[in-house]
């Protein structure tokens, strides 16, 4: 006789993660998902410990789907056994919002009573998070939430870290920390709600204080070394000497060598072959005495150590780890000229004479025809900008140094961002570089470059610009995209680097859009139009080599790499070296450009390197430093020339 085994599933977002997972994210997240599992009549979860309750009678209410898991020939007494071992290990203390939870203990139970698993949308929803911009800066902040001390240290009397502070622990993950806050608020405030507890922690796990998986069937083994490039199990049981005393050294491990924000660590699993089907799995790795530790690579079996040598298991990470990520070859290379690049962002700071320039716009306004579906008058629109964005800017950027620079307010940058739509929609493009000019110089204010990194798509200067400079770019006549506009433009999106939460949304959000204006503009007839297409190719790579340093130097950022981004880019930098025989500023930052996004690149082997090849970039590198390369005389400067001759011989093949 089989029973039907079914899976409730609820959403702790209550909707919003559907809502706002795109703005916040990048990528659309349709729930954050709670799991329980139904069977002889009863629903059964893991919050505050394992607990039971009716079918859709829990604190979550109805579920928002059930999911059809088969049928299981095991009967309800020995499943209630299981439950009660399974008591020992899925206690309130163990309790992680990404590494185990809710979802942890109904996979487990699952392949326990069908050999199966959950949905691999539910299962896989940490590894997504995590891979974004915003979940990696809040992984460290989520795990402080839940990180336990270690023993005999004293017990804090509240969090350290509440949810509030963790959805405000990175504004620069996201261009909306407000939407952050409520989203990650109602998600922790649901989980708690079923993991506060007051009792005690479980003596038998009390000195548990990382993430390491409690694996107690095959189904759930097979999942966790899925789940992980590199793996490490942890054969033990209650009644082994020398299993306690490694268990320890294998907890510091977890600590230290677990899956970091970039998603490069192993992932550790203890088996208590005593619990569950733990039995069965030892079995079937031929596992005939604890502790034995296991070592995976992308679900094969590496190797295995018996014993309790705390030096062996160590050794055996390191190298598991090294053969899963072994270090880039770039980190090997002498690359002194390369490494001498500053990374900051070049901006262009100069200051018009503010006055001019809305004049300029003022005639502009006046020779055009006004539709009468604008919202605002001409006058409107030039009260605004004299009585409203000039005196901001004025002060802000004054002619004589000011120990006091005041920021742009809320109110003046929806009022400017309203005109300039109105403008944008009205105006010639050619009439527009005036309005790109203010706002070009407005966006080395960090509250400017802030608003815009958070602002709606319709009415944001950036995307406004952008687009329009997209358009007439892709039209045949070159008269149509009016120098002085494309020119402004450019040196708008540099500044737009000025501010790294916009950088990192022009980064992760508008890469193509930003690469579709610079690309051509890199091969423009006027050298200050080349020179500006220059300067924001570096510092979009510059953005990209931050980040892959940050991530080969172990620390916490999260690289979004883009092959296919990369190799236009690349062919788009050498070609622009080819063409460019005038320049020696265009060619310097053209070439610290290539060594950005050459250096440590992912993609270096696979797609960049035989790239290099079929458009001889080595080659065109060398042209530059001879006769006629670059100017009569070829490149000049002594630290350009060792910069080309570094990036040609070494990151060129």
């Amino acid at each position: 006789m089989t029973t039907p085994v079914k899976l409730y599933l609820y959403d702790l977002s209550n909707g919003m993660a559907k809502q706002l997972s795109r703005q916040l994210t990048g990528r659309q997240i349709d729930g954050i998902w709670h799991t329980s599992v139904v069977i002889f009549g009863k629903e059964v979860f893991y919050g505050q410990g394992i607990s039971t309750t009716l079918p859709g009678r829990s604190h979550h209410g109805a579920p928002l789907q059930i999911v059809d898991m088969g049928e299981t020939a095991i009967d309800e007494e020995t499943f209630g056994e299981y439950l009660a071992e399974m008591k020992e290990h899925y206690t309130a203390d163990k309790y992680h919002l990404l590494e185990f939870n809710c979802n942890s203990f109904t996979n487990d139970v699952v392949g326990f009573l069908t050999g199966g698993s959950i949905p691999d949308f539910i299962k896989d929803l940490p590894t997504d998070f995590l891979s974004t911009p915003f979940g990696a800066a809040l992984r460290p902040t989520i795990d402080a939430m839940y990180r336990r001390p270690p023993p005999n240290a004293p017990t804090p009397s509240s969090p350290a870290v509440t949810p509030a502070a963790a959805a405000t622990a990175a504004p620069e993950a996201t261009p909306n920390p407000q939407l952050a806050a409520q989203l990650l608020q109602a998600v922790a405030s649901r989980a708690a709600a079923s993991t506060a507890s007051t009792a005690a922690p479980n003596t038998a796990t009390q000195s548990l204080t990382a993430p390491i998986h409690a694996i107690t069937n095959p189904a759930s083994f097979n999942t966790f070394l899925k789940n992980h490039r590199a793996s490490v199990a942890f054969f033990t049981s209650a009644t082994c000497g020398p299993c306690r005393m490694i268990e320890p050294v294998f907890e510091r491990l977890a600590e230290e060598k677990g899956i970091k924000a970039d998603g490069r660590g192993a992932g550790f699993a203890k088996i208590d072959i005593d619990v569950g089907l733990g039995n069965s799995l030892a079995s079937q790795w031929n596992v005939r005495a604890t502790p034995t530790f296991m070592f995976f690579l992308d679900g094969e079996k590496l190797d295995e150590l018996k014993g309790a040598d705390a030096n062996d298991l160590r050794t055996q990470v390191d190298l598991l780890l090294f053969q899963a990520f072994p270090p880039h070859p770039h980190t090997s290379l002498s690359l002194p000229a390369v490494q001498a690049l500053s990374l900051n962002p070049i901006l262009f700071t100069q200051v018009p004479a503010i006055d001019t320039v809305l004049a300029k716009l003022s005639s502009f306004i006046d020779s055009t025809t006004w539709p009468s579906s604008t919202p605002h008058t001409p006058t409107q629109v030039k009260q605004i900008l004299t009585g409203t964005v000039a005196p901001y800017l004025k002060a802000r950027f004054p002619a004589s140094p000011s120990a006091k620079l005041p920021s742009a307010t809320t109110a003046i940058l929806i009022s400017w961002s309203h005109v300039t739509l109105a403008l944008s929609s009205t105006l010639p493009v050619a009439s527009l570089f005036p309005l790109v000019d203010l706002w070009r110089l407005a966006l080395l204010d960090p509250a400017v470059g802030t608003w815009v990194a958070s602002s709606p798509v319709a009415s944001n200067p950036l995307s406004i610009f952008v687009n329009k400079a997209t358009t007439t770019l892709q039209q045949s006549d070159p008269s149509s995209n009016p120098r002085n506009f494309l020119l402004t433009t450019l040196r708008l999106l540099s500044n737009a680097f000025a501010t790294p939460v916009l950088a990192q949304t022009l980064f992760t959000s508008a890469r193509a859009a930003v690469a579709a204006v610079v690309i051509p503009s890199l091969l423009h007839t006027d050298g200050l139009v080349r020179t500006a297409a220059a300067s924001l190719t570096f510092n979009v790579s510059a953005y990209l080599q931050k980040g892959r340093v940050e991530k080969v130097r172990g620390g916490a950022e999260n690289v979004q790499e883009d092959e296919d981004w990369e190799v236009e880019m690349v062919s788009a930098v050498v070609e622009a070296l080819d063409r460019e025989v005038t320049s020696e500023e265009v060619v310097h930052r053209l070439t610290a450009s290539l060594a950005c996004l050459l250096r440590v690149s992912p993609a270096y082997g696979n797609q960049l390197s035989p790239l290099l090849e079929v458009l001889q970039a080595r080659d065109v590198l060398k042209r530059k430093l001879a006769k006629g390369g670059c100017g009569e005389e070829g490149v000049t400067k002594k630290d350009v020339r060792k910069l080309i001759e570094e990036v040609a011989n070494k990151l060129c093949p």
